[in-house]
């Protein structure tokens, strides 16, 4: 399976900067496969991965990925990650992550919210990063991007390593 080589062959990535896909939920990565195939979500590689996938090879990869216990990072609570995730920042327009992403960072699949917790803190932070900047803009109505527009770099890097030690 060409996937293995960056996700690994159960869906628990061999590098810190690639998503781990197992346990995630199905939706969520049925959606992410059909943005990268239609350039909504913009990445080289993955757009090469996926453009000769038909919706059934997308829906079947989901499914196993989906289906796969994933095994969780080993990262400390971040204590200004913590707070920010768990209760925002009103001052600054921060709303706070647990709101979609759930006290453990498993979100809500039926919602379209993914799971955050157990990924590295090396991705999340860069995917944190790609919303803030407009390079990365498939989310829902524009959530995630305006709410990490608000976020400092140093708010991210908390936030990352925060996300990264929820089980």
């Amino acid at each position: 399976m060409v996937c293995a080589a960056c996700h690994g062959a159960d869906g628990n990535q061999p590098l810190p900067n690639h998503p781990k896909l197992a346990g995630q939920h199905e939706s969520y990565l049925v959606k992410q496969l059909q943005d990268f195939k239609s350039g909504d979500r913009e990445d080289a590689i993955m757009a090469g991965q996926v453009a000769s996938l038909s919706d059934d090879d997308m829906q079947n990869l989901a499914a196993y990925f989906a289906s796969k216990k994933v095994t969780p990072v080993t990262a400390e609570a971040n204590e200004v990650g913590k707070k920010l995730y768990q209760g925002g920042d009103a001052a600054r327009g921060i709303t706070a992550c647990i709101a979609c992403h759930g006290t453990d960072g498993k979100g809500a699949g039926l919602a379209g919210f993914p799971k955050v917790g157990s990924q590295t803190a090396d991705y999340t932070k860069v995917q944190l990063e790609k919303f803030r900047s407009g390079v990365r803009n498939n989310d829902m109505n524009s959530m995630m991007a305006n709410i990490a527009a608000k976020l400092t770099d140093e708010d991210i890097a908390a936030l990352a390593e925060y996300m990264a030690s929820l089980k």
